[in-house]
């Protein structure tokens, strides 16, 4: 097999496996594209992206171009002569001008088992729903929205007490060896594509704070894994006298209550027992506006006494 000349695209630390895997491959990372330093922290000041930095390390060039709409932009990757495009996160359209430049096209490493969770939040999506597996799909791109051949995909279960930040973690390390094979295969022109079935299609739409906000008159069910669903971000909350209270993890009690939903029902070591619209929610770990993470436990050892039994959660 000829190695491959790369052009790899991405933004977010979901593609550093990836990107490793490549830099240790017989394969040449002639560039990486990522997305333009973005202001982060309280300082606001300028960041870098996970790839740049990385990029930077191992002494590779970045290209961060705002869009693709500029000539300059176009003719920039052209002149690169890439046989190939990686594209993980990116978090750009990469418009047919762009797709056809590389001499094998370009491929694209999704989160999800395609046509599954097309679009930005494919993980949270899969969480949000309670699916029993996820996986990654390598796919070819094209002009669409995730909609192009399927390459290879892998999948994995997902636990019980799954959160988008561990599946996120298990996604990434699970995609850098379907993405070398792959590649072996393009290159040695043994790949097999399949179109995706667009009748079985779903959608993973942005994930925004405001979607965090948790509505007690639902299932308890359904209020837990959108706690596991917005964690690390951007963590679910509810309210108590106007106090905002962000929840970080629950689980669901088996047991009902006949209190309004979002009623604090007991409070335990064990944790915060509150009435939902099927079941009660045992709260284990919550943060006040300000503060750290902490147990229900610590907070009834600290005597502070911000929750009492009969408050209303909205």
């Amino acid at each position: 097999m000829k190695p491959l000349k790369i052009v790899f695209a991405g933004t977010p630390e979901f593609t550093l496996p990836c990107l490793n895997a490549l830099s240790t491959s017989e394969h040449q990372i002639l560039a990486v594209y990522t997305q333009p330093d973005r202001p982060a922290g309280r300082g606001r000041k300028l960041q870098p992206s996970a790839v740049k930095s990385w990029a930077l390390e191992h002494d590779v060039p970045v290209y961060q171009p705002i869009n693709f709409k500029h000539p300059d932009a176009v003719a920039e990757l052209a002149a690169l002569e890439p046989d190939l495009m990686v594209v993980i996160a990116y978090g750009l359209i990469l418009p047919k001008q762009i797709l056809s430049i590389p001499r094998l096209g370009c491929i694209n490493v999704h989160a999800s088992l395609l046509p599954a969770w097309r679009g930005a939040a494919p993980i949270q999506h899969a969480v949000l729903k309670g699916d029993a597996e996820s996986g990654v799909t390598i796919m070819q791109m094209d002009v669409g929205m995730d909609t192009g051949d399927s390459l290879k995909e892998v999948s994995c279960s997902l636990a019980a007490n799954e959160t988008a930040g561990s599946l996120h973690d298990k996604l990434s390390l699970m995609a850098a060896k379907p993405l070398l094979e792959t590649i072996a295969q393009l290159a040695t022109g043994t790949i097999n594509p399949k179109p995706q079935d667009n009748d079985k299609a779903t959608y993973a739409g942005k994930i925004c704070k405001e979607d965090a906000l948790i509505k007690w008159d639902q299932p308890a069910i359904t209020i837990d894994r959108q706690i596991r669903a917005y964690n690390p971000w951007p963590i679910a909350y509810t309210h108590v006298q106007n106090e905002v209270i962000r929840i970080h993890e629950a689980h669901v009690e088996q047991t009902t209550s006949s209190a309004a939903p979002g009623t604090i029902v007991a409070i335990e070591k064990g944790g915060l027992f509150v009435a939902t619209g099927q079941q009660l929610l045992r709260i284990l770990r919550i943060q006040f506006a300000g503060g750290k993470v902490i147990s229900i436990a610590d907070l009834i050892n600290s005597g502070k006494g911000q929750l009492v039994v009969d408050m209303i959660l909205r």
